[in-house]
Parts: C-alpha cells; sequence; structure tokens
C-alpha cells in the first residue's frame, strides 16, 4: 500500500468529517469542534490543519481519501525544533501507517534542517507509543496531568527524535509525501 501525505484541501471536508465520527478517542484530536457538518470540517481544515512557515499539516490518504493527519507544528529555526503529532481514523489504523508516515515526516522535517522533534501522548494511550518508539522517538520521560479534557487531566509521555539519532529500520509501507499546498485530490 502506498500512502500519500500532502497539504489538507477544503475538499476533504467530508472525509475529516467521516474520521472524526470514526472513533470516540479523537475527539481530544479536535478540541471542542463538532465535525458533524462539512462546513465545520471546512472551517477547521482551514483554522487548525495549516500549511505555513510554522506549522506543517499533511493530510494522511489512502485509497483516494484523507483518513489521518500528521504535524510538524511550533517550528523553529533558531533552535531546530518542531513539534510532532498524529492521528488516524479508525479504519486506517493497526496498518503500519501512523509509523511510516511519521517516521517520512520526520525525514522531511530533518533535510530542511531542523534537528530536534518532539512528541507527547497521554500515558493510557499504548497505541500512540508504540507509533512513536517506532518511527525512531525515544522516550524521554512523564510530564504529570500536562493534558486537560474536560474535568479530566492526564500525564503525558514525552518522546524525542534527534537528527544525529539512527533512523528507524524499514516500516513496510511506502509513503510518497508532497509539499504544495496547491494540490488537490480528484474526486
Amino acid at each position: 500500500m502506498t500512502i500519500l501525505l500532502r497539504p489538507w484541501s477544503l475538499d476533504d471536508a467530508d472525509d475529516l468529517s467521516r474520521a472524526a465520527r470514526s472513533a470516540a478517542d479523537l475527539a481530544p484530536q479536535f478540541g471542542s469542534a463538532d465535525l458533524s457538518a462539512p462546513d465545520a470540517a471546512r472551517e477547521f481544515i482551514a483554522r487548525s490543519l495549516r500549511f505555513d512557515d510554522s506549522a506543517k499539516n499533511w493530510a494522511v490518504e489512502a485509497d483516494g481519501h484523507a483518513v489521518g493527519n500528521i504535524g510538524a507544528t511550533g517550528i523553529e529555526f533558531r533552535h531546530q525544533t518542531a513539534w510532532m503529532s498524529y492521528w488516524l481514523a479508525a479504519p486506517a489504523r493497526g496498518k503500519g501507517i501512523a509509523t511510516a508516515a511519521l517516521a517520512r515526516v520526520s525525514e522531511w522535517a530533518f533535510a530542511s534542517g531542523l534537528h530536534r522533534l518532539e512528541l507527547g501522548h497521554r500515558v493510557n494511550n499504548p497505541s500512540s507509543c508504540r507509533v512513536a518508539l517506532a518511527a525512531g522517538f525515544l522516550a524521554e520521560g512523564v510530564e504529570r496531568q500536562k493534558l486537560r479534557y474536560g474535568d479530566t487531566r492526564f500525564d503525558v509521555e514525552t518522546h524525542a527524535r534527534l537528527a544525529s539519532d539512527p533512523a528507524p529500520s524499514g516500516h513496510g509501507t511506502a509513503v510518497a509525501l508532497r509539499t504544495n499546498v496547491q494540490v488537490r485530490r480528484q474526486v
């Protein structure tokens, strides 16, 4: 299977809405946004899934549909750092897609001059931890009660990958990456 990473398009609103409804555990990724309506999904894409100098959000496209996101945000070239994030719709999980896509975007980040990539996941999310580790991100520690969703606070395990770290072993899924924002998918 080949995965395409590309900037989000407003044309992806239906795919984003479908992905958001695919798993309850994705709700924190979208804040309080109700993405059930296409107009709200388009607004979320325009506002939160930016592709500019300080934030690069790639739609993870499989079989012609956006099924997730790989983000490099807080891009800062003085210290050569970025914050990485990822999510997938439920039907796309368990196939190595997130790991392969995160590893591919990490390669892009290092080739673009970044040195340290950071990410964090709730400690009660072992799947996210497996993705991080398989993509070459080493665990660095736990930040107590860092995130709050509703009335509940969660501990977060932080991970980082340095440009000088060894690349992770093959991830089995081919990933193509586009960085131009004018790409539109065919419907």
